[in-house]
C-alpha cells in the first residue's frame, strides 16, 4: 500500500501551470478477483472527468462540470455508455491474444492502453502519446515522428507489422494527437473554468503528530493554484526551520498544500502564524499558531483525519489506473480515440492485438 500510495502522489503530480492535458486509460484484466474486467477512466489536467466499467456498464461524469458537455452533445454520456459497452469485447479479445503470444494461460494478467495529448497555451505545442503495457511492463508504443509502432517486446511484433501497413491507422493516430485530442480539451478547459471563474479560499488546519514533531499548516479546497503558503514570526516571514510542500490537486478540482514549521523549544508559540496567500485576493488568511487550534493524533475527534480523508478520496479516484500506476512509473500516460465514440462518429476501428 505505501508504495502504492507513492506512486499515486508521483502520478497526479500537476505539470506546469501553461500545460495542460487530456489522457484516458483503459485496463482489462483476466484472474484477479474482486476487480472490474474492463474499465475506463479520463483525466483532464490529473483530475478525473469520467469513469466507466464493466460492473456498472455505465459512463459518467466524475466533475459537475463535466456534465455540460451535454449542452453542445445531447447523446454524449449515452454514447460513451454503448462504447464502454461495446469496446469490452475488443479488450478481452486483445488480452486473450496477448496471453496466447506469452503462452499464458493460468495467473492474473493485466493488458492496458494509455492514450492523450499533451499542449501548451503559449507556446501552443502539442504532444501525443500511445502507449500499450502487458504485466506491469511496455508492450508496444506509437511514434508520432516517424508514424510508425515501436515493439518494445518481440510478442508485440506481429502487431507492429500489421499496424504498419495499415496507412489509415497511422493517419488517424497523427490526426488525432495532433488535432481533435486538443480541440476536446480545450472544451473540457472551457466548462472546467466556467465553474470556477470565482476564486475560493481554502480552509485552513494546524497539524501535528505528536507534540514533538513539527506542526504542519495545511490549506485545502482553494483555487485557482497561484497561491502561496508561509510561516511568519513577528510579522516577518521565515525560512529556517520551515519545509514547504508542493501544490497538489484535490478530486473535485480545487487545490492543497502544506507548510511545515519546527519552532525552537521554549518560545511563545503565539510568535508564531500560518499565513494563506491566494492570487486576487487582497485578504490573507491568517491563522495563529496556538496549541488550542492544534489537531494531533493523540485527539480522537481530531481533524487531523482530514489527511488520512485525502488520501483516501485519491486512491478512490485513482483506484480504476491502480494498474497503469505499477506498470508506467515514468512515461507519461495515453488514450485511445476509438474508445470515445462521440469523438468522431465515422471513425475506423483499431484492430484487436
Amino acid at each position: 500500500m505505501i508504495t502504492l500510495l507513492l506512486l499515486i502522489f508521483v502520478g497526479i503530480h500537476r505539470a506546469v501551470a501553461v500545460t495542460h492535458s487530456l489522457k484516458y486509460f483503459y485496463t482489462s484484466s483476466s484472474g484477479i478477483h474482486n476487480f472490474p474486467e474492463y474499465l475506463s477512466v479520463g483525466y483532464v489536467d490529473d483530475v478525473q472527468i469520467s469513469h466507466c466499467d464493466s460492473v456498472t456498464n455505465t459512463s459518467v461524469a466524475k466533475q459537475e462540470w463535466m456534465k455540460k458537455v451535454t449542452d453542445e452533445y445531447p447523446d454524449y454520456w449515452r454514447d460513451e455508455t454503448k462504447t464502454c459497452i461495446k469496446k469490452q469485447q475488443a479488450f478481452k479479445e486483445s488480452i486473450r491474444v496477448t496471453k496466447d503470444r506469452f503462452n499464458q494461460t493460468k495467473g492474473f494478467h493485466v493488458f492496458q492502453r494509455m492514450y492523450g495529448c499533451e499542449w501548451n497555451d503559449e507556446t501552443k505545442k502539442v504532444k501525443g502519446l500511445e502507449q500499450f503495457g502487458y504485466n506491469g511492463e511496455d508492450f508496444l508504443a506509437f511514434d508520432l515522428k516517424t508514424e510508425s509502432w515501436i515493439a518494445v517486446k518481440h510478442q508485440a511484433f506481429v502487431t507492429k507489422q500489421k499496424w504498419d501497413h495499415s496507412k489509415h491507422i497511422a493517419e488517424y493516430e497523427k490526426s488525432y494527437l495532433t488535432t481533435e485530442c486538443v480541440k476536446w480539451l480545450k472544451m473540457y478547459l472551457r466548462y472546467q473554468e466556467k465553474s470556477l471563474m470565482k476564486t475560493v479560499l481554502p480552509s485552513v488546519y494546524l497539524l501535528q503528530k505528536s507534540s514533538s514533531s513539527a506542526v504542519s499548516c495545511h490549506a485545502t479546497g482553494f483555487y485557482p493554484d497561484r497561491a502561496e503558503l508561509l510561516w511568519r514570526r513577528d510579522g516577518e516571514e521565515i525560512h529556517e526551520g520551515v519545509e514547504k510542500g508542493q501544490i497538489l490537486p484535490n478530486n473535485d478540482g480545487t487545490f492543497q498544500m502544506s507548510v511545515d514549521l519546527q519552532p525552537p523549544s521554549g518560545e511563545d508559540m503565539q510568535r508564531y502564524e500560518c499565513v494563506f496567500q491566494l492570487s486576487g485576493v487582497k485578504e490573507d488568511v491568517v491563522t495563529k499558531l496556538e496549541k488550542a487550534k492544534i489537531r494531533t493524533n493523540e485527539d480522537s475527534s481530531s481533524q487531523i483525519w482530514i489527511i488520512i480523508g485525502v488520501i483516501v478520496a485519491v486512491i478512490s479516484a485513482v483506484l480504476a489506473v491502480a494498474a497503469f500506476f505499477l506498470y508506467r512509473k515514468k512515461n507519461g500516460p495515453c488514450k485511445d480515440k476509438d474508445y470515445t465514440a462521440v469523438q468522431q462518429k465515422t471513425k475506423p476501428e483499431n484492430p484487436s492485438a
